[in-house]
């Protein structure tokens, strides 16, 4: 008998992943349909083509660049760009490879977190996989499965580490190399050593398994670190301290004020009906101890008070989506639990069917809302960012230097010298991002001959320039926004 539950629970898996596969082509398809028929396809982010940029030239040119010849920390994340460089060498870059990859993950998440329930919910055998099916349309996860960037590869390395720490014996070795492994996509998986050391300290024979764990971690930890160092002369990239002088003003904020704006990107969706679930499932885990569980909801919550404090939830709260899985499907087993064991009576089932009504048709509307996201998202950037980089490439004088605030579209498509006045790829300007009067002084010193920005990025330095072009895109205004243009720089 064992032998047939056995091949039973197996055969239901492979079902449902199949179920999930199919899902996720169709998904992440209708989200890149919509953005054709808005515009057309491409990335909803300018930062999409600075890990494309360096993933070409690391492909191409056997450097880690994105000026070609001037090596630079300018990659969050090193690792999703090395992935990317392999559609290069497959001749499938930038879109259809980018778009693989993107489908996998979304795959890979909704099969990751199907299987878990299945662990963590014995009596969850149904033949269709809810909860998998619930991650292949959260807007939010598909929004990211299109966007070119890291942010689902993130996200599914700190869930795996975060679920790992629910078996009983987790294993110490491999939680550190994931551990590690996540900060070569971004440097906020270093938030892992938290929950981590403190699921370890808990077990029984606590120092083996810190050792093994922080032995694992110092080895590919380590080599990150190298390979910072040797590129910039700082341990961690470029892009770690330039957002930090970027968005000073926003750390000024009231941290009410900060929270509120955090945790409403979160609640934009179905996850407002999961909140009652996450509440049952860690009351649950709190009783029966168990730690794992515990650490990850105590990670999730210091992950997004982290970012309250010091970034804006801007691009659809980007930055907050690694934490969104774990929440997402403590809230998926909490609710499932509740339905599960609800008591006879008709008011309890109405009840818990309205619950269950509720999380469908949410999930069902904001993926048809976030579709409509996607494309307009989309449409800007194409609109904007890469057809004004295609038009400087065309039309400028090849020698000309390029001042711009905006370079990932510029340094696919265009190939003249840039000035990062973001400060990822040309640091010295971090000390002073949002200085104008240090910014001109310095774009004198350097001989810029032309300036890329939105006018209100910068009111003091473009208000005396002549216009050379200005994007004729129709959706910056229509989003509320405004038109890319191209300054003749001259003081």
């Amino acid at each position: 008998m064992a032998t047939v539950s056995t091949k039973s629970s197996v055969n239901l898996a492979a079902r449902a992943l199949i179920i999930l596969a199919a899902a996720s082509a169709f998904s992440l398809g209708a989200y890149l349909l919509v953005s054709a028929l808005t515009f057309r396809t491409g990335f909803p982010l300018d930062d999409s083509w600075i890990h494309l940029t360096y993933a070409r030239n690391l492909a191409l040119r056997g450097e880690w660049a994105f000026l070609p010849g001037v090596p630079s920390a300018g990659s969050t994340a090193p690792l999703w760009s090395a992935l990317l460089a392999l559609g290069f060498l497959f001749r499938l870059g930038p879109y259809m490879w980018t778009y693989l990859l993107g489908g996998s993950l979304l795959f890979g998440l909704a099969a990751l977190a199907e299987l878990a329930a299945r662990r963590l919910m014995p009596d969850y055998k149904t033949a269709l996989p809810f909860i998998g099916l619930f991650f292949v349309f959260e807007w939010h996860f598909v929004w990211a499965a299109g966007s070119g960037m890291e942010t689902l590869l993130h996200a599914s390395l700190l869930t795996l580490v975060l679920l790992l720490l629910t078996r009983p014996s987790p294993p110490s070795l491999t939680l550190g190399l994931l551990t590690a492994l996540s900060v070569w996509v971004r440097p906020d998986g270093l938030t892992l050593l938290g929950p981590v050391a403190l699921t370890l300290l808990l077990r029984e024979r606590p120092a083996a398994h810190l050792t093994r764990f922080f032995l694992g971690f110092a080895l590919l930890f380590g080599l990150y670190l190298l390979f910072n160092l040797f590129l910039s002369g700082n341990p961690l990239p470029n892009t770690f301290y330039a957002k930090q002088a970027e968005y000073a003003a926003w750390q000024a904020k009231p941290l009410l004020e900060k929270t509120g704006l955090t945790f409403l990107q979160i609640l934009t969706g179905s996850s407002v009906a999961l909140l009652p679930g996450v509440v049952i499932w860690i009351v649950k885990s709190i009783r029966t101890r168990e730690w794992g569980t515990i650490s990850a909801a105590l990670w999730a919550f210091g992950f997004i008070g982290l970012y309250a404090l010091r970034l804006p939830p801007y691009q659809h709260g980007r930055y907050l989506m690694p934490a969104m899985p774990i929440l997402f499907l403590w809230g998926l087993l909490g609710a499932w639990q509740f339905i599960r064991e609800g008591a006879a009576r008709f008011e309890s089932r109405v009840t818990r069917l309205a619950w269950a009504a509720s999380i469908v048709m949410l999930t069902v509307a904001f993926w048809g809302l976030g579709a409509r996201s996607y494309g307009q998202d989309v449409a800007l950037i194409e609109s904007e960012m890469v057809a004004v980089a295609k038009w400087v490439d065309a039309n400028l004088p090849s020698d000309a230097l390029i001042a711009a605030h905006d370079i990932g579209a510029l340094g696919y498509f265009d190939q003249h010298v840039l000035i990062d006045m973001a400060g990822l790829v040309s640091p010295e300007v971090i000390p002073f991002l949002r200085d104008e009067t240090q910014l001109a002084a310095y774009l004198d010193a350097r001989g810029a001959d032309y300036l890329i920005v939105f006018p209100h990025v910068y009111p003091g330095l473009t208000a005396s320039l002549d216009t050379v072009f200005a994007g004729t895109g129709m959706f910056g205004p229509a989003l509320g926004g405004e038109n890319l243009i191209v300054y003749r720089w001259g003081r």
